[in-house]
């Protein structure tokens, strides 16, 4: 049996053992399991894989996309240019194991993004400086799009949000959410913004999927945004972590 899972603290949230499960039921993949590895500190890492022989690839998520990067023993070339892993490979030989780290929310992100963009999408809002902003931010950049980032704390080139003007959300067409802010169970959350400054031009989309619909995306709905549920991205993600695992040549 091929172990697959999730590492982050907390996974209550995540959507990615349901989904790789039915995967395997789908698909008729009988000799695989996913599990979630709540982990209260990256730390134990290294304890989770040698206590494990049978895991073979382990997907990241919050808080830990940037941390596990010093833990692995390789790094994929685009992974390593934006500091964010969130596919774990992990090649063994005996008692030697060789990990690899990659980063999907890449291709993710910019699948799920592309059907929407336009001529008319040449400045996005980035809110949030943790690993899946990297990942977006890596995208927007690739296709031509000037990136402000937003955080709740005061970092260089970095606005908060208090420093949100009006005019700046009128002029960003595109805004990304790569904050945990109305992620299960904590759902009523939003991150803080003039939603009434927002319109028909704007293009709003949530990293976070559960719920589908976050506060963030009602309040752009109710506006008349378009919006995207990080959903797709997860989908889009997952599929490509499992490219990863099972291609022999990575």
């Amino acid at each position: 049996m091929r172990k697959f899972g999730l590492i982050g603290y907390p996974l209550g949230h995540s959507f990615s053992k349901k989904y790789f499960s039915e995967k395997f039921i789908r698909e008729n993949i009988s000799d695989c399991q996913y599990d979630n590895y709540p982990l209260i500190s990256i730390d134990l890492l290294d304890e989770l894989i040698s206590n494990n022989s049978d895991i073979y690839g382990l997907n990241v998520t919050i808080p830990y996309k940037s941390a596990v990067i010093k833990y692995l023993d390789f790094i994929d070339g685009q992974a390593k240019s934006i500091g964010a892993v969130n596919v774990l490979k992990l090649k063994r030989s005996g008692d030697e194991v060789v990990s690899k780290g990659f980063n999907t929310d890449i291709d993710g992100f910019r699948n799920s993004i592309l059907p929407y963009l336009g001529e008319k999408v040449n400045n996005a809002l980035v809110l949030g400086t943790g690993g899946g902003a990297k990942a977006v931010c890596y995208v927007l950049r690739k296709l031509g799009i000037k990136i402000t980032s937003v955080d709740i704390i005061k970092l260089e080139g970095v606005l908060n949000y208090s420093e949100i003007t009006d005019n700046i959300l009128i002029n960003n067409q595109l805004i990304v959410n790569t904050t945990p802010l109305g992620m299960f169970p904590d759902i009523v959350r939003k991150p803080d913004l003039n939603y009434s400054y927002l319109n028909k031009d704007h293009i709003l989309f949530d990293l976070v999927y559960n719920p589908e619909l976050t506060s963030f995306l009602k309040a752009g709905k109710e506006q008349g945004c378009t919006i995207i549920s990080g959903i797709k991205m997860l989908y889009g993600q997952a599929e490509k972590a499992w490219e990863i695992w099972n291609n022999d040549s990575l």
